[in-house]
């Protein structure tokens, strides 16, 4: 199984995502942050699972719709490891901390 190793920032990014929910009055606030962490979670066994954005980064897309999720991440093979380097609603342009 691979390492899952996250940036600092990705807190950061959780934080701006519970913000935004609580903001809108998310009643599954806490839930849909639990989801995000599991699908991050599948990445262990999985780690080429994302789909390929540049040479070396992937995008795991993470729910859909209002519901939806990406998360930037790189996964180096020779060290088994998967670095998760953001997260971003779906909506959203860009990643803020990437």
């Amino acid at each position: 199984m691979s390492r899952i190793e996250l940036a600092p920032e990705v807190g950061d990014d959780f934080d701006r995502i519970l913000d935004h929910l609580v903001e809108h009055e998310a009643k599954d606030a806490k839930s849909r942050v639990e989801d995000i962490v599991r699908a991050i979670d599948v990445l262990e066994r999985n780690p080429l699972i994302g789909r390929r954005v540049q040479a070396d980064l992937r995008e795991l897309v993470i729910g859909r719709r209002a519901r939806g999720y990406v998360a930037l991440y790189r996964y180096v093979s020779e060290i088994d490891t998967v670095f998760v380097l953001a997260i971003r609603g779906q909506k959203e342009a860009g990643y803020t901390n990437a």
